[in-house]
């Protein structure tokens, strides 16, 4: 078997399109393109793509486009719709909106408007009463493997396409118990750049100990308060903002020294944003 042809190369391929994709939302990604940086005839990418990872090349340029597009209108506040639409490859603001709106259910700017309401609102709730509510209950350890993230935590979603391409590569899902985000440094606690989190899974005993580019860690048991956020990702760091602000103040509880995660309950492939659930999980004493 030629060396090129190795599953482990089409493993790297695979990691190589995700990455380009991610990092080039705004150039050129036509099939032509993308075949050329997996090295593989046109006529054979996208079928092995999608066989690989169970998506089309245009659904998963969809996806990558609006999760960071919306990231951007929430966390890029300041930035024109239009700026918006085309640093992530839509040719116009007009494109952008229907696509957007069909997607969401919001049009750009509401969506925008949402993410502040939303926000607002979290500061200005009761901490004991707030629109969330806050359970505390018991998390047994368990195994976990990742990709180390470093950098914006908004920016994890690479680090996710990167893991999702490694599982997806070595078909290991049946190994997967859940997808976390663990987060080890608090935003402000050092420069962005340098701030850690993994993409990770929650893995059984049978999942492989010895992948490339991936780190093998446990995810700490013990009494954690968990909050179920509702809606889109790009709206989570509200969330987060309210739980350690408000909630935790008043509750009488002392954190543990652990990092806190998100678990996510459904699948953002075939899940409408504003139906997304994500378990915020804060490690206490």
């Amino acid at each position: 078997m030629p060396a090129e042809d190795t599953p482990r190369s089409y493993e790297a391929r695979l990691l190589r399109v995700l990455a380009y994709i991610y990092d080039n939302l705004d150039g050129d990604l036509s099939l032509d393109t993308l075949a050329e940086v997996a090295c593989m005839s046109r006529f054979h990418w996208h079928r092995v793509f999608r066989a690989m990872t169970g998506e089309t090349l245009a659904d998963a340029i969809r996806r990558i486009r609006m999760a960071k597009a919306a990231n951007a209108l929430v966390h890029d506040s300041e930035a024109p719709v239009a700026d918006v639409a085309g640093r992530h490859g839509y040719p116009n603001a007009a494109s952008f909106s229907r696509t957007f709106s069909a997607a969401h259910g919001l049009s750009p700017a509401e969506f925008r408007e949402l993410g502040v309401q939303v926000a607002s609102e979290l500061q200005h709730n009761d901490g004991a009463n707030g629109m969330y509510p806050v359970i505390i209950e018991t998390f047994q350890p368990a195994r976990a493997s990742g990709v180390l993230h470093t950098g914006a935590p908004m920016e994890i979603g690479r680090a996710f396409q990167t893991l999702g391409g490694i599982i997806a590569a070595r078909n290991l899902f049946a190994h997967a118990r859940g997808m976390v985000a663990v987060y080890h440094d608090a935003p402000g606690s050092k420069p962005e750049a340098d701030l850690r989190a993994h993409a990770a899974l929650i893995v059984t005993d049978g999942f492989p100990g010895n992948i490339d580019g991936l780190e093998y860690f446990e995810l700490v048991g013990g009494r954690y308060a968990v909050m179920q956020h509702r809606g889109p990702y790009a709206t989570l760091g509200a969330a987060w903002q309210w739980l350690y602000g408000k909630w935790l103040p008043q509750s009488g509880e002392e954190p543990r020294d652990a990092p806190p995660f998100e678990l996510y309950v459904n699948d953002p492939r075939d899940t409408p944003p504003d139906q997304l659930r994500t378990d915020i999980r804060l490690p206490l004493k």
